[in-house]
């Protein structure tokens, strides 16, 4: 990478960051405020160039990686049926759809290189629907659905896209060629996946070490995705195996672990998801100064063709399918109308295409290239501008909530609380009566104390069910305690920083005693 690339990709990560703060500051959705803020700017930018090779082997792994990590293993098996049909069935006909109304627009474009352009833009990235669906309480099983499709797709597109690029450069390939190569990508990417992730959770067993785990932890997503793509398997596969893996191991690991991997992996994502998205914004300059022998109306009329097919067939597939598998009797858990709804219209495109179609290579002939690239990063800016500012909207009006299922959460969690506090003062009974003997005044007071927070985490669980306030809107007693102890430990803060400016503490004991502080706090937080 060049030092001038450096510069750009700093800068841009620097103004990236600073836009995605006030979009988190005001509540608005970050993607959608950074790809606008990188159209306004790009005309009076240098080009900062989308590199392919940086999107799919650098910013892609770990962002695959993390969403597996934080993604339920046991819902997405449940719901296995439903991802597969978005993930490979809807990436296949989006494809079609695309690749044949291309290939009736521009006749002169080879039909591979229209199938090419449908697999780029066929693959949704779930990211600014995940982050709008979470905050306006979307429920569940609509999540699942957006994340599990969004962790599979982008292996069924890149597929594609890599069997229809060869056709157009290097000649015909078959139908079973290319249904050889698909099951090459899957088979050796879940392959990989696994192997990879046996291996990880044995080292794991035997470091018992946090900081040692985290840093394997980085290095993972881009060691499965550069192992599968070795082998022509598909990277994308052997991530989200090996993220889904250990995830559901995380139990496992030290507390230490699970603490410093959740601050970790919240700081990759703000970054390169920020980056990502200026990134498609900035290629504005780039992608229109290539479109040359079209005139404006005609290049303006293919790019609202294409994307108004990408919308329609995302729905035309979702709500088929849908109503088909009711038809054939299996109504268990399926999306009701609104949810069908929302599900058709979060089918926002990402980076992945883009960093597709600047992959696409230069034996192609520079016209049509261009003509691909503008297709799909108008199709990208499209779909996030249009389907995602109006995607809260429609949640809002549509009514879709998950408050029942809030509840039925808190009460679950109440329950556990309680199953659990039974059974950890029944082990320090058990104790107590193996010490033998009756306890001395400290011990008593030791074991008074145990009883005590026990009960007040089972105590906290409940309180949750009536919102958090006591008779009359006053505060719980929970809530009354946590507030007073981090009055509490904000003075002992300032107790420390005063000895230790007066020198009669040294600043290592400072760190010390306040990461402890620290630590006490952030259990309040989760209590």
């Amino acid at each position: 990478m060049s030092p001038t690339l450096g510069l750009q990709l700093l800068l841009t990560a620097t103004g990236a960051i600073a836009v995605a703060a006030v979009a988190r500051r005001r509540g608005w959705p970050a993607p959608l405020l950074l790809v606008v803020a990188g159209l306004v700017v790009s005309p009076l930018l240098p080009p900062v160039p989308m590199e392919p090779e940086l999107v799919l082997y650098v910013f892609l792994p770990p962002l695959l990686y993390s969403a597996a990590l934080d993604s339920s293993y046991l819902r997405l098996r449940d719901a296995k049926r439903s991802v597969g049909l978005l993930s490979v069935g809807l990436v296949l006909f989006t494809t079609a759809v695309v690749g044949m109304l291309v290939h009736l627009l521009l006749p002169d474009l080879p039909l591979a290189l229209a199938f090419a352009l449908g697999a780029i833009i066929a693959p949704p990235d779930a990211v600014a629907a995940v982050a709008v669906g979470r905050r306006l309480g979307l429920p569940r099983g609509s999540l699942t659905l957006l994340v599990g499709e969004s962790l599979f797709n982008d292996a069924t597109a890149l597929t594609l896209y890599r069997v229809a690029i060869g056709a157009a450069v290097g000649g015909s390939i078959s139908l079973w060629q290319g249904l050889g190569e698909f099951l090459l990508a899957a088979v050796g990417g879940v392959a990989i996946g696994l192997a990879l992730a046996f291996l990880f959770a044995w080292i794991f067993q035997h470091t018992r070490d946090s900081l040692v785990e985290n840093t394997l932890m980085l290095l993972i997503p881009f060691g499965a995705y550069l192992a599968a793509e070795s082998v022509h398997a598909s990277g994308v596969i052997a991530v989200v195996v090996v993220g889904l893996y250990l995830g559901n191991r995380m139990h496992l690991r030290g507390f230490g672990t699970r603490l410093v991997s959740d601050s970790v992996w919240k700081v990759t994502d703000f970054l390169l998801e920020a980056v990502v998205f200026a990134l498609i914004g900035l290629q504005l300059t780039t992608v229109v100064t290539g479109i040359v022998g079209y005139s404006p109306w005609q290049v303006a009329a293919y790019a609202v063709a294409v994307l108004a097919v990408t919308i329609i067939s995302r729905f035309v597939w979702v709500f088929t399918v849908t109503y088909l598998i009711k038809a054939l009797g299996r109504k268990n858990a399926q999306p009701t109308v609104p949810q069908t709804v929302i599900l058709g219209w979060a089918g926002m495109r990402g980076v992945v295409s883009l960093a597709a179609a600047f992959a696409i290579p230069d034996s192609v002939p520079a016209r049509d290239r261009a003509m691909l690239l503008f297709l799909t990063f108008t199709t990208v800016i499209g779909t996030l501008l249009i389907q995602g500012t109006t995607f809260p909207a429609l949640i809002r009006r549509l009514g879709v909530s998950s408050a029942q299922e809030q509840y039925e959460d808190r009460l679950s969690e109440a329950a556990a609380q309680q199953a659990a506090l039974e059974a950890g003062l029944a082990e320090l009974e058990r104790l107590v009566s193996a010490e033998g003997g009756e306890p001395d005044e400290i011990q008593k007071q030791v074991i008074d104390q145990l009883r005590e927070k026990s009960w007040r985490r089972s105590l906290t669980a409940w309180e949750r069910l009536g919102g958090g306030t006591g008779a009359g809107g006053t505060e719980t007693p929970s809530i009354l305690y946590r507030r007073l102890r981090r009055e509490m430990l904000q003075a002992e803060r300032q107790v420390f920083v005063r000895l230790r400016d007066e020198r009669r503490l040294d600043d290592e004991v400072l760190r010390e005693v306040m990461a402890q502080l620290d630590f006490e706090e952030a259990i309040l937080e989760r209590d």
